[in-house]
């Protein structure tokens, strides 16, 4: 094992690979199901005209609540838990990244931007098509207008031998299939590239930064578990803070975001519409 000051660094060879494979996907679902309903917020946020819908966070998290229910902020969960696959995918590349680095370079900043941004480009390109799916259902509901796709009333999804979730998640794939073709299930990779490989090459690097000083700040009786578990989510918010920017770019090109803008000329309403393009 590697050590940093005063806390250890488990590399690949360390692991225990049954556990950690059993516990991470375990893990990874139990993350997914707390933050989902914040990332449905933020994905609402971002690819609204101003404040049309929603002027904040705890009033998006107010209005979805209460005209559609719990279901609502899981609007897309379902489907989304097939990045489970990704997230695999992601951990085993930075592991083996690392540990490849580790021959030519044993600086730890260098092995985290390396091992994180090839993680990065090899989960994202698995997982686009399903959160561009994901980003649609998400659209639907109280913001549906900002999406270019609908799904059937419930009635008719009710009738087919679908059930409502995969049956509406049936209807997206078949409609963006039908309007953009196989590309379509990769509209804004290269946005979504320039998002997460920033993202997650900033991630790691910070999260060392972070655990490494709180520990010798901490008392040497405090667990380790504990001041990395506060590193994660500063790294998080650091990292984030950085590519939102970009993460905005991203979520509008993926849903095909447009937005209708009224002008009243000679009493009538003329209607322009915006659209955000494909890379």
């Amino acid at each position: 094992m590697l050590q940093k000051g005063a806390l250890t660094i488990i590399e690949w060879e360390d692991l225990d690979k049954r556990k950690f494979y059993s516990l991470g996907v375990f893990m990874t679902l139990t993350t997914r199901a707390t933050v989902y309903p914040f990332s449905l917020i933020r994905t609402r946020l971002q690819v609204q005209k101003g404040k049309s819908l929603y002027s904040g966070t705890f009033d998006a998290f107010c209005k979805i609540l209460k005209s559609e229910g719990i279901c609502g902020l899981y609007r897309g969960f379902m489907v989304n838990t097939f990045t489970l696959v990704s997230g695999q995918a992601y951990i085993t590349t930075y592991e083996l990244v690392r540990k490849y680095v580790s021959n030519y370079s044993q600086d730890n900043t260098v092995k985290s931007i390396i091992a994180g941004g090839a993680a990065s480009l090899v989960a994202q390109t698995i997982t686009i098509p399903i959160d561009i799916v994901s980003q649609h259902l998400m659209m639907q509901g109280q913001g549906e207008h900002l999406s270019r796709f609908k799904v059937k009333p419930k009635m008719m999804l009710a009738a087919t031998k679908r059930g409502l979730t995969f049956g509406q998640t049936r209807d997206i794939t078949v409609q963006i299939f039908a309007e953009d073709g196989f590309r379509g299930f990769y509209r804004g990779y290269v946005a979504s590239l320039l998002t997460y490989i920033p993202n997650s090459a900033l991630w790691w690097p910070f999260y060392h930064f972070y655990a490494e000083q709180l520990s010798n700040l901490a008392p040497s009786s405090c667990p380790h578990l504990l001041l990395q578990a506060i590193a994660g989510p500063m790294a998080a918010a650091t990292a984030s803070t950085i590519t939102n920017p970009m993460d905005v770019v991203r979520a509008r090109v993926q849903t095909g975001f447009r937005y209708w803008q009224g002008h009243v000329h000679q009493g009538q309403v003329l209607v322009s519409e915006r659209h955000y393009t494909t890379d």
